[in-house]
């Protein structure tokens, strides 16, 4: 292969970056679900896709935003939850607390302007898993002649 040319990623590292740099907001809003709130200063602008599968709300307030919606998490959330492949906030608009629910896939941009933090998304590939929590594969049993060897690193450890 010539340097000029580029191999294709058939490992999906640019997929592997966006869910980790989902993982970093959904570990932010972790901490802002805790019973501290968010910290000090900090407060998120979150924009994602309005029409991306697995949003919901209000029909009234997503219908306003038919592509793409900022919302702001500061001093007026409530309730809000990490579980899963998606968030969910209740906010105030127009003076009426309204309930979001967003995955984590759908998101287009994190930022904390108070310390000018950012983070844009792409959309992930189909193939891409967007669930971070996948229970473990289950493990071989010991008598199959096809499972893998599994050699402990303390056999080599200087001692």
């Amino acid at each position: 292969m010539s340097q000029d040319t580029v191999a294709e990623d058939l490992m999906g590292y640019e997929n592997m970056v966006q869910m980790a740099m989902r993982g970093v907001v959904r570990a932010a809003l972790e901490r802002a679900a805790g019973p501290e709130g968010i910290p000090g200063e900090h407060h998120f602008y979150i924009s994602f896709k309005t029409q991306a599968p697995g949003v919901s709300g209000p029909d009234d307030l997503l219908s306003r935003y038919p592509e793409e919606m900022t919302i702001v998490l500061q001093h007026q959330y409530w309730d809000l939850e990490t579980e899963g492949p998606s968030f969910s906030v209740t906010l105030r608009f127009g003076g009426q607390p309204k309930r979001v629910t967003v995955p984590y896939a759908a998101l287009t941009r994190f930022f904390d302007p108070s310390i000018q933090f950012m983070l844009q998304f792409e959309p992930l590939a189909e193939t891409a898993v967007t669930e971070p929590d996948l229970p473990p594969e289950p493990e071989p049993s010991p008598t199959d002649p096809n499972a893998p060897n599994v050699v402990s690193l303390d056999r080599f450890r200087k001692k």
